[in-house]
């Protein structure tokens, strides 16, 4: 059997020894480490030691603070930084994943939040964006990075809001610093 460190409280220290003295008591002999385990359990009001080690640790899951920050990865960040220009245009399209999707994060923060655009419209965004003539393939990696949502017939580009990764501040930081 594991041991698993357990905190147990009895807000009644009285009926506490009560439950346990009549649970001895009706014992021919001496209890063994597992049937103690589960007498302690069942006199704090527990159905045995399992339901208690349950409940203990379901109350620490949510004790717990929710996660953490999440961190930043420096090094893909200062890749990514390399791709822009002074003026924040994307100069190249990036061959790894990681490094496009940061990309694409960058272009979503320029694209206007809750507002309907044409395919023009978000071409000459996406044109004045990046240096290497291929507005087609950053229209269509938002779509596919699904951070852009196009209607069928294609008349209405959106921003899809969602939590950006934890590179994207530090990198608009970054990136507006330069220029």
């Amino acid at each position: 059997m594991s041991r698993v460190a357990l905190s147990l409280q009895i807000p009644d220290l009285s009926g506490f020894a009560r439950s346990l003295r009549e649970q001895l008591g009706k014992r021919p002999e001496p209890p063994g480490h597992v049937e103690m385990l589960n007498l302690l359990c069942r006199s704090a009001g527990f159905r045995n030691y399992q339901h208690c080690k349950g409940v203990m640790e379901a109350r620490q899951r949510l004790d717990a603070p929710v996660q953490a920050e999440p961190t930043v990865d420096y090094e893909l960040l200062e890749k990514a930084v390399r791709l822009f220009d002074a003026q924040g245009r994307l100069l190249r399209w990036p061959t790894r994943a990681g490094l496009q999707d940061l990309c694409l994060w960058v272009m979503w923060s320029r694209v206007p939040s809750r507002t309907g655009l044409t395919e023009k419209q978000i071409s000459e965004l996406i044109k004045r964006w990046h240096a290497f003539g291929d507005h087609a393939l950053l229209r269509r990696a938002l779509i596919g990075w699904r951070l852009v949502h196009r209607t069928v017939d294609g008349s209405e580009y959106r921003r899809i809001e969602q939590k950006p990764p934890a590179e994207l501040s530090p990198l608009l930081a970054r990136l507006s610093g330069r220029a």
